[in-house]
Formats: C-alpha cells, structure tokens, sequence
C-alpha cells in the first residue's frame, strides 16, 4: 500500500475541515469532489472572477446528497482580509488554489494579478496563522524556473524570472518559507507543471492550451500553435494534482514543511506531439472528425522554451507516485468534454 492510499484508509475513521481556496475553479473543484467523495468537510472560498457556479453545483451533485451536507461555501475575495479570517473558522488544514492565473493575463494587467496572487495569498497566509491552522497547501508554479535551460528542472535551481506571475508565485513561496520559520506554519508549496483535466474551461482569453485546442477543434475553429512547435511541456493530469494535494496535506514528514516540490509526471512533449495525440485521441471517439493541419504563429512573450520536472523530491519526501501519463490522462479528458463541453461558458 502506498502513502496516498495509506492517507484514504486514515479517511474511513478521521474527518478533518479543509478549506479549498478557489473551489469553483479547475483544480478547486477537483480538490472539493475529492474531499467530499472521501468523507471530509470542506470550506469553500471563492470570489467566481475564474471560477464558475457551475462546477459547484456538478460537484454537489457528483459526491450526493449526504456528502454534500459536509460542504459550505463562502461567497468572497482572498484579497480582503476579513473574508479569509472568516473563511479559517474551524479549519484544520488549507488548500490555497485561489489565484489569477496565466502569464499573459499578468503581463497585460500586473497589478490586478498582484492583487490576488501576493496580497491574497499574504492574507490566507496570515489568517491561518493568526487562527492557529498548521497546514497551509498552496499552489506555486512551474513558471518559478524562469530561463533555467537545465532539464529537468529540479526545486532547488531556478533561472531569472521571466514574466510578472513567475514573480509572484516565487514571492509566495518566500513568504511561506518566512512563515514556516519565523510562525511554525507547515507550509508547503506545489510547482503545478501544465495541469489539465475535466472541468478545466475550454473559453476565454486565457484558457490552457489543451481544453482550448479541444474545444476549437470540436467546433471547427482555426487552431493556432505558438512558435515553431517544438516548445515542451511536462503535462500534468487532474488526478496526480490531486493526490500531491492530498499528501501534503496530510504527510507527517517534517523535513516537507516549509518547501515547495514539483506537481509533475517527469516526462516532457512538444506541442506539436500534444496536438497529435489531441487528434488521435478525438479521431477514436468522433468518427466522422477529420485530423485537422495547425496554422504557426509567433512565440509568446514570458513562455519558457521546455518544461520537464524532476519528481524525486515528492517521491522521496511525501511518497507522490503520478498514476496517468499524457496519453492516460488525455484518453480521459477528451471522454469529459465529449460530454460536457456545451456546459462550460464563455
């Protein structure tokens, strides 16, 4: 039996209160189904300016009746203080998923994002400090590793930062490695490396490159790939997020507190193979989609070329054990949006 399974047995006899930041987002969501599935109560906190109502309420409906009843919902913003004291009530351990993400949303509007993504995450910090809530999960990123040319990328070797997000994600890990000496805050930051997965919007402005590859190829709409193609990411599926999210919540390692590790699988592709695998995997469910060519445009300011992570310190350390590669985790991606995606809003 491995830790993760180990801390889903310790779920049959101990209910903990968490509270899941940003809940009616991506991974927020994903975290509260979870939670809820296993027999935890949950806290949700989110202010909807990412997240959907939606999502919610597929949860709830999800988890079921009884399950549901352990679920309450705080209507409000990380980036006031008074909301986030509110929100710590009673918690025992927080997920802090809240944020704005995207490097060019922040490149566009650095100070809207600072709002959220320092100022809000200070705040949780704070209040769980002040509310005497030892473990507070939260969600860095990859972006921290700025120019670094080393592959893979390991936690503690970063490169100049390369767009405002990666500014602030780094400062939040700072900041918590304050917290976790100065405060005893067993702080514990989790690199996200291009998370996707069911419930993640395929819409807007800022949406990640697989749900919007997806969705505009589900409705015949041009697709466009930055760069040459070759630029490579270590794509992450829901599932593994939520089993790190769970371990470090839950582990007793004391060496983990005050660190931040990869959310990883440890493998790397192009976009240009991503965009094969998307069509492949769309040409078994639809037989009438036909492979569709990608028009080439520029790069994008602020993206690093590639993106691989090393794992060993989350294997080591909390016992993370990723259980879907890319193609796993697409072959249940793809099955979601084929029966969700007329739900998502733009």
């Amino acid at each position: 039996m491995n830790s993760f399974d180990q801390f889903i047995n310790s779920f049959k006899t101990t209910q903990k209160t968490w509270l899941v930041t940003g809940n009616a987002g991506f991974i927020g969501s994903n975290l509260t189904e979870f939670l809820l599935a296993h027999g935890q109560k949950v806290v949700g906190l989110d202010n909807f300016s990412t997240g959907y109502q939606y999502n919610i309420d597929d949860v709830l409906t999800s988890v079921g009746e009884n399950a549901a009843k352990n679920f309450s919902f705080i209507h409000g913003d990380i980036a006031d203080y008074e909301t986030c004291v509110k929100a710590c009530e009673g918690v025992d351990i927080i997920l802090h998923q809240a944020a704005l993400g995207s490097v060019p949303r922040s490149i566009v509007d650095p100070i809207t994002s600072n709002r959220s993504n320092i100022t809000g995450f200070l705040n949780m910090l704070t209040a769980a400090k002040d509310a005497g809530i030892k473990r507070f999960v939260y969600a860095s990123s990859s972006s921290v590793y700025g120019d670094s040319e080393e592959l893979p990328k390991v936690e503690e070797r970063t490169g100049n930062l390369l767009s405002p997000y990666a500014v602030m994600k780094m400062t939040n890990e700072m900041y918590a490695g304050v917290f976790a000496r100065t405060y005893g805050i067993e702080a514990i930051g989790l690199r996200y490396f291009n998370v996707f997965g069911r419930r993640q919007n395929p819409n807007g402005a800022y949406a990640a490159v697989i749900p919007k590859w997806i969705g505009s190829l589900l409705s015949g709409e041009e697709i466009y790939i930055n760069g040459d193609g070759e630029t490579s990411r270590d794509f992450t599926y829901i599932d593994n997020v939520i089993q790190m999210n769970l371990l470090a919540g839950m582990t007793t390692n004391p060496i983990a507190f005050g660190q931040a590790f990869n959310v990883a699988v440890g493998g790397r592709n192009t976009l240009n193979e991503l965009y094969s695998i998307i069509n492949q995997e769309l040409a078994k469910h639809i037989d009438t989609f036909k492979i569709h060519p990608a028009l080439y445009r520029d790069f994008r300011d602020g993206d690093i070329r590639h993106s691989n992570a090393s794992i060993t310190k989350a294997q080591t350390l909390v016992g993370y054990t990723p259980t879907h590669n890319i193609k796993q985790g697409l072959e249940k991606a793809i099955e979601w949006y084929l029966k969700n995606i007329k739900k998502s809003e733009k």
